[in-house]
């Protein structure tokens, strides 16, 4: 099953929002994020959340979950959500934008949450982001950016391939060097590291 979730950050395109639901089989927003997707004519699944952002309209009928936990996050609270529905690939879009320390806070929800799903992505218009485990290999095309953004302190034995500026069993330390706006070279491109958290921002292929 794949979910896709909203959350109340910057709201994604219609565009956007379209194609990832056409790809869902369920569609959950996080507190605010259900209002996004109300607003573009579509009906989530649930929305969850402490509800201090949601606005239920009077003339539709949305199922409700109020979780008024202070120890989660509204992001916590749907892929909790999700989970619990058994989804194993999950989209979450709006999880950037209005507010720098929920775009940090849902950075580290991207760790707590990856090794529950068999794929767990944050996309927006411009990047799709994920937590690389040990290694992965894209064809995205020539010309792309790529940033690699050490998540815990330091991540060692980075390697790449096809990048512009490649890394060879290197390391990237928040406050010393990280990979910023690196750029294939080619169609193909790879990154392994070995111990910590790395998260990749890949440039989308455009139309995706």
């Amino acid at each position: 099953m794949h979910a896709v979730i909203v959350s109340n950050g910057f709201p994604p395109t219609k565009k956007l929002l379209t194609s990832e639901i056409e790809k869902a089989d369920l569609v959950i927003g996080a507190d605010g994020g259900g209002n996004t997707i109300l607003t573009y004519g579509f009906v989530p699944d649930f929305v969850i959340g402490d509800l201090d952002s949601f606005k239920k309209p009077e003339n539709i009928d949305v199922e409700i979950i109020l979780d008024e936990g202070q120890e989660t996050n509204d992001l916590e609270k749907a892929l909790s959500l999700t989970v619990k529905k058994m989804a194993k690939t999950c989209t979450v879009l709006g999880t950037f934008g209005k507010r720098m320390d929920h775009a940090l806070k849902n950075l580290s929800v991207l760790k707590k949450f990856d090794n529950r799903f068999n794929s767990l992505i944050y996309k927006d218009e411009l990047f799709e982001a994920f937590l690389l485990s040990d290694t992965c290999t894209m064809n995205i095309g020539a010309g792309r950016m790529v940033s690699l953004f050490p998540l815990s302190g330091e991540v060692r034995g980075v390697t790449t391939k096809g990048l512009k500026y490649p890394l060879n069993d290197e390391s990237l330390k928040n406050g010393e060097r990280d990979g910023t706006s690196n750029e294939t070279v080619e169609d193909e491109f790879s990154i392994t590291a070995g111990e910590g958290d790395l998260i990749v921002f890949v440039e989308k292929v455009a139309g995706n």
